[in-house]
């Protein structure tokens, strides 16, 4: 009976023990679940953290590459918005020229005839009242001619007494003068006309 009791007291110390160790043990997988929970949580802000660099990374990247491409096409569009301005300006001087060689070429055509019209004047001298009715409705169209030509922005080219110019004059013959001195037009001999349609 001694030995039941001593077996029991041993087993009521090793009860006791354990359940002295039994909180430690419960305290220390306390303890180790709240350093793996921290451990884990650690693991998991360092890996959020890496992804977040690298999702930075990879944005910083593709904003640069955007910014490049904007870059790009902005010089496009500039250089292509300079040339079509040059093509407008280069078409409106061409419809300019062109129109300009039109008027030239069809007011170079009509000017012989003004020129006939007023040799015609001066031969002409109406004697009889018929010859007169025919000199004044010539006289009539001519002025309309005239008028027309005037109109368009040419106008006779008043050269007597002026000093020549190759650029503006075509000599036909030299007369030496005692009223003009030496490369001054002294006589008209066929009229020509100034176009100031530019």
């Amino acid at each position: 009976m001694i030995e039941n009791q001593s077996d029991n007291i041993a087993s009521k110390e090793n009860d006791d023990s354990n359940q002295d160790n039994a909180p430690e043990d419960s305290s220390s997988t306390q303890n180790s679940t709240t350093e793996n929970d921290e451990l884990s949580s650690q693991k998991t802000e360092e890996i959020n953290t890496e992804e977040l660099k690298n999702t930075i990374s990879n944005n910083d990247a593709r904003l640069e590459q955007l910014e490049k491409e904007h870059e790009t096409l902005k010089n496009q569009y500039v250089r292509i918005s300079a040339d079509f301005d040059n093509f407008r300006k280069r078409q409106s001087r061409d419809q300019d020229d062109l129109k300009i060689q039109l008027v030239s070429k069809t007011l170079t055509a009509i000017l012989p005839i003004v020129d006939n019209f007023e040799r015609a004047r001066q031969q002409l001298k109406p004697e009889s009242e018929e010859a007169q009715a025919l000199h004044r409705s010539y006289q009539g169209l001519y002025k309309q001619l005239v008028e027309v030509l005037k109109q368009q922005g040419v106008s006779p080219m008043r050269v007597v007494g002026q000093q020549f110019d190759p650029n503006l004059h075509e000599a036909v013959l030299r007369e030496p003068s005692e009223e003009f001195e030496e490369d001054f037009i002294i006589e008209l001999l066929l009229k020509n006309c100034s176009e100031d349609i530019i």
